[in-house]
């Protein structure tokens, strides 16, 4: 599996010049290392800029989708007319046409956002305005201990962009029995989520049907993004911050951590982690 350049003619990743040096005797060996781009990226909705993301340039038009519903600013995929992608001379510009109703209502909120790699908060003025998902509907699937165990062991294999570079994160997606589906890349791990999310949305895949995987550890923001989405399991390589721990808690969202090769941790929901036919 490649990266994916789609939505953008700059490369997402790029070589550079190095050298290696050796602690023992300090032997100097030159070396080219493939990095990953880091784009700024004009988050526009109607003529308006609203956001300056650092992102890898690749699967825009699913970061457009995916960051315009965990921002609030969209409701459902059918808000946004259209998405284009334009070179600018300081980067690139990202063009969201949203619905009339929709960028009225856009455009009676106030924030400006400025963001740099993986921060998911600049821009915000007053707590009132952090972000706040609704309980998701419905009742939280149960999962087998093994089902996240073989998604785990997969996903090592689908990060083709970490493979290349050991510089981004990933976000994907797996169904009820383990198998990942979807898997995005970005240099932001908040990015990577909204890109995964955009593609969900846009192959119409219920929320109730998976559960999310992060590779980075888990601020509560992912959570927010999981819950706007409406799914009900997160699970981070990493683990959690304690605002992620309460809101995964008030969101009833199942929240594993330190998901490595040998164990997990779980958080929140172990009552829906079965050990095969038996919950844990």
């Amino acid at each position: 599996m490649r990266p994916s350049k789609r939505g953008s003619s700059l490369p997402a990743v790029v070589e550079a010049s190095a050298t290696i040096v050796s602690f023992e005797g300090g032997h100097c060996t030159p070396d080219a290392r493939a990095v990953p781009s880091e784009v700024p990226v004009n988050i526009v909705y109607g003529g308006i800029p609203f956001a300056v993301m650092m992102a890898t340039p690749s699967d825009l038009e699913d970061f457009a989708v995916g960051f315009s519903l965990t921002e609030g600013i969209i409701k459902s995929l059918q808000d946004i007319r259209s998405i284009a992608v334009q070179t600018h001379e300081r980067g690139l510009r990202l063009t969201i046409d949203l619905t009339s109703q929709r960028l009225h209502e856009h455009l009676a909120r106030k924030r400006a956002l400025s963001g740099r790699t993986g921060c998911g908060l600049c821009g915000i003025d007053d707590l009132a305005a952090l972000p706040q998902a609704h309980l998701p509907k419905g009742a939280a699937p149960s999962l087998t201990a093994s089902a996240i165990h073989r998604a785990l062991n997969q996903l090592d294999q689908e990060q083709p962009l970490n493979e290349i570079t050991r510089a981004v994160h990933a976000a994907a997606w797996a169904d009820l029995d383990g198998k990942v589906d979807i898997v995005r890349e970005d240099v932001g791990r908040h990015n990577a989520l909204d890109k995964l999310i955009g593609a969900l949305c846009s192959n119409d895949i219920n929320s109730d049907q998976g559960f999310v995987i992060v590779t980075s550890r888990c601020s509560f923001e992912l959570v927010e993004k999981v819950a706007a989405f409406g799914a009900r399991t997160l699970v981070a390589i990493s683990a959690p911050t304690s605002l992620a721990l309460e809101r995964a808690g008030q969101l009833d969202i199942t929240l594993v951590g330190i998901a490595r090769r040998d164990a997990m941790t779980v958080f929140h929901g172990l009552k829906r982690i079965r050990s095969q036919d038996a919950l844990l």
